[in-house]
């Protein structure tokens, strides 16, 4: 390779961009300790305040404090008065950097990230070998980061606009239906439903016993009336049937034989029922997908996703950015006849399958 062509402006450029991308990364591992340490809640509740105020209002030792309230000056994270040595953050940053709960809020995305950073030799091995590596076998930050990534979504889509999409299935849920959430995690999709219809029946089913037990827990906590319940199963194991719906968040592309599961969850469906698809929002040419949104989400399925399917039978590795084409594909391979998108929001799209 020549650089005879190469100038020194070229360079300079890219060599820009890749500096503000490793501020970047530090930027994501100081928020998490700013997250974890309440330091971001505290500031947000209590602030402008200084160095040593704000340390001893979070219990945190005040030096390291001053170099990571420097960082995230410097980062445009939290703001700085040098009249009075104070520091604050700004109502919309607070937003993003301290309010759990709200869609715009980043933590769940730092935590799956920092995760990564945690098992980077790991994700090497893997990488360079082509072998998988079981959903089960990462950082536990992974498993509550993603459920603090997706859950604000499903908050603010699931029972206003997802569901209504679905051709009737409001109206069976308020009448009393059956609902399988596959691939459930720590079951924040699956209590939002039972919680908005309490005359159906919701059962989570996940292969990954650990975030089975943290969503029973949440269950038990968050709702006061016994139309749940939790299984420990891989999806092709599920027995029970007569669902009225079948749904999977954001799960079917983390499966080894996504088409093998579609075909056997459409046979524990009811006549007339429906498989709810939520999946990563996508085009269906690479080049459709050549922009940040796209970025994040191929790195996430270079490190999780992908290495997740391939570990487990067939190994099929569909990636987070399958698009809706290849979709409709496993969709009509496991049988389904009417498939449809129904909603879509800057993350996710939604896809009713059907047989009609």
């Amino acid at each position: 390779m020549s650089d005879q062509n190469v100038t020194i402006e070229q360079v300079q450029e890219f060599a820009g961009k890749v500096m503000a991308d490793i501020g970047g990364a530090y930027a994501v591992l100081l928020s998490y300790l700013g997250d974890q340490s309440g330091i971001y809640r505290t500031l947000t509740e209590h602030g402008p305040m200084s160095c040593q105020a704000l340390a001893d209002k979070a219990g945190v030792d005040g030096r390291y404090l001053l170099e990571w309230l420097s960082a995230q000056a410097a980062a445009g994270y939290v703001e700085y008065d040098e009249a009075s040595e104070c520091f604050s953050m700004l109502p919309h940053k607070s937003i993003v950097l301290a309010q759990e709960g709200h869609p715009a809020c980043m933590q769940g995305l730092f935590q799956c990230l920092v995760a990564q950073y945690a098992t980077h030799d790991k994700a090497l091995e893997i990488f360079v070998s082509g072998a998988g590596r079981p959903w089960g076998e990462h950082h536990s930050c992974c498993f509550c980061g993603t459920d603090r990534f997706f859950r604000p979504g499903y908050e603010a889509n699931l029972i206003t606009d997802w569901l209504p999409a679905l051709d009737g299935m409001t109206e069976k849920l308020q009448r009393g239906a059956r609902v399988a959430d596959v691939g459930c995690g720590h079951g924040s999709s699956t209590i939002l439903m039972a919680e908005a219809f309490k005359s159906s029946h919701f059962v989570g089913y996940d292969f990954h016993a650990e975030s089975i037990a943290a969503a029973a827990e949440k269950a038990d906590k968050q709702l006061d009336h016994p139309n749940w319940q939790f299984v420990t199963a891989k999806a092709t194991d599920i027995q029970e049937g007569d669902f009225d719906l079948i749904c999977l968040f954001d799960a079917l592309h983390d499966m080894g034989d996504p088409v093998g599961v579609a075909r056997h969850l459409r046979s524990r469906l009811v006549e007339g029922g429906s498989l709810m698809l939520v999946e990563p929002l996508a085009g269906d040419k690479l080049t459709d997908n050549l922009h940040l949104l796209g970025q994040i989400f191929y790195s996430a399925s270079t490190l999780i996703c992908t290495p997740a399917s391939k570990a487990q039978e067939v190994g099929l590795a569909l990636g987070a950015q399958a698009g809706e084409k290849r979709l409709t594909q496993v969709l009509t391979e496991a049988g389904f006849t009417s498939i449809r998108r129904v909603a879509q929001t800057d993350t996710n799209m939604v896809l009713e399958a059907r047989m009609v």
